[in-house]
């Protein structure tokens, strides 16, 4: 039996070091590995899986609301960068530059993309005349490099993997519509796939994107009680336009500035998955993302008729994901694997289930053992797959509003920060100083402007000038 608890044993507690136990699922789950590359990762399969379902029902997602999928370059040429001001000075310090080409010196040094914003740009200069050109509706997924001092497997990488949509529209109100529509997309994909429950809201001027007009986010809070940005969507404008010269001829022949958004979402969302659900056996995935969502469990599995009753179960369920461990491990060491992992449900099936005409199901998400007959097991899963999903997002969400505070003064604000964790609410006067303040201070910053506001008060929380905006504040990763 100490055999077969040592893998859970080599996972420090979160209660004991949330960092460190964040550190020892992704290595023990064996999502990622560390590299010779130094800030970089490398996904294993268990990780990439999980991505590449993030990225299937989100491809969906976009689709269906028009978007159509592209592919731009990695490098942008120094000169290209620079024609918008804003948008280069907000990512000066994190670019990486390629100054060689091969032995040669290049005559002009090119980035490798933090963002593709500039490229798209320039590609939309030339591809869009007219209003019949409009609106473009354009998505890549790819990887970018931010050259980041401090890194954290899926939370902040140097190269990390995502999508980013780069739209051009006629007028100021589409580009703005569409901006809202795909923030509402993120929103709902992480509470109906990912089971995560999040804050809609606009960013203030002074955490929003390099360059934009405005800046949409939905915010999620950790089990640790610290926020983390899980999508963002821009609205441009026509600065971006203006910049690069994209102009097109509207109905009266009249020459027009495109109106531009950009929304992205990254690999991320796999640290959320983790740090909202897993608990101290491991992960704990949501169905909908699990790439395997029932493990069969073979026990005492050299006696006649059991593995072949295992293959039986696992092809009547074909309608899911689903595995056979036959390996020669005890089964309690499979148990513990399959926990860490965060395999949504097992099933246990020996010599004298099989006498029974029944199996043990497990859920991974509360521990609960149903005993089941063979004829009910695909039905059963479904059902027990449904709930799980909804009971996470349930547990999730009863989490983050346990953990949303409302402080009325400054000494309130404070005092929930040194004695409580999560968000917290108050009124907010609005001023870039009085918001650089509070962060010098306290190590919180304002995590959006919800689109649901409260009045909560008169005055801002920090300074007492009069306030009319509420605002969610937090430590955020």
């Amino acid at each position: 039996m100490a055999k077969d608890k040592k893998l859970v044993e080599a996972i420090t507690s979160m209660d004991e070091d949330f960092a460190q136990w964040y550190t020892d699922v992704v290595l023990k789950a064996e999502l990622i590995s560390y590299t010779n590359v130094k800030g970089c990762m490398a996904i294993k399969p268990a990780g990439y899986a999980i991505w590449e379902l993030i990225q299937k029902q989100l491809d969906e997602r976009f689709k269906a609301t028009g978007v159509e999928n592209v592919y731009m370059p990695m490098f942008i040429p120094e000169s290209l960068l620079q024609k918008e001001k804003d948008h280069v000075e907000g990512f000066a310090p994190e670019v990486a530059w390629v100054t060689h080409g091969g032995l040669n010196e290049l005559q002009e040094r090119m980035c490798v993309r933090p963002t593709s914003e500039t490229l798209f740009c320039d590609f939309y200069k030339n591809d869009i005349q007219s209003y019949r050109d409009l609106p473009k509706v354009y998505n890549q997924w790819c990887s970018v490099v931010r050259w980041e001092k401090e890194t954290r497997p899926f939370l902040r990488s140097r190269e990390f993997l995502w999508q980013e949509g780069h739209t051009a529209h006629a007028t100021a109100a589409e580009a703005e519509e569409r901006t809202i529509q795909m923030l509402n997309v993120y929103a709902d994909f992480c509470e109906e796939v990912l089971a995560i429950p999040v804050i809609k809201g606009r960013k203030s001027d002074k955490e929003k994107f390099a360059g934009a007009e405005a800046t949409y986010t939905i915010e999620s809070l950790m089990h640790d009680g610290k926020a983390l940005q899980s999508g963002t969507s821009h609205n441009f404008g026509d600065g971006f336009a203006r910049a690069f010269e994209i102009q097109y001829t509207d109905k009266e022949n009249k020459l027009q500035y495109v109106h531009q958004t950009s929304w992205g979402m990254t690999t991320r969302m796999i640290g959320a998955i983790i740090m909202v659900h897993g608990d101290d056996s491991g992960l704990v995935l949501p169905p909908k993302v699990a790439p395997t969502q029932v493990m069969i469990i073979p026990i005492q599995q050299k006696k006649e008729g059991v593995l072949e009753k295992a293959a039986e179960l696992k092809e009547r369920l074909g309608a899911f994901r689903v595995k056979v461990d036959d390996s020669d491990k005890s089964p309690g060491w499979k148990f513990s694997e399959q926990e860490m992992r965060g395999i949504p449900i097992r099933i246990e099936i020996g010599p004298k289930d099989i006498e029974a005409g029944q199996a043990v199901m497990v859920r991974r998400d509360t521990g609960e053992k149903i005993t089941v007959s063979f004829d009910e097991i695909p039905a059963k899963a479904g059902e027990l797959l449904e709930t799980i999903q909804k009971d996470m997002f349930e547990k999730a969400k009863a989490h983050r509003d346990a953990n949303t505070h409302t402080a009325g003064s400054w000494e309130e604000f404070k005092e929930i920060l040194d004695t409580r964790q999560g968000f917290i609410k108050g009124m907010w006067c609005g001023e870039t100083e009085c918001e650089t303040a509070i962060k010098d201070e306290t190590g919180a910053t304002t995590r959006c402007i919800p689109f649901e506001q409260e009045k909560l008060g008169t005055v801002c929380v920090h300074c007492g000038k009069p306030a009319a905006k509420m605002v969610y504040f937090g430590r955020a990763y």
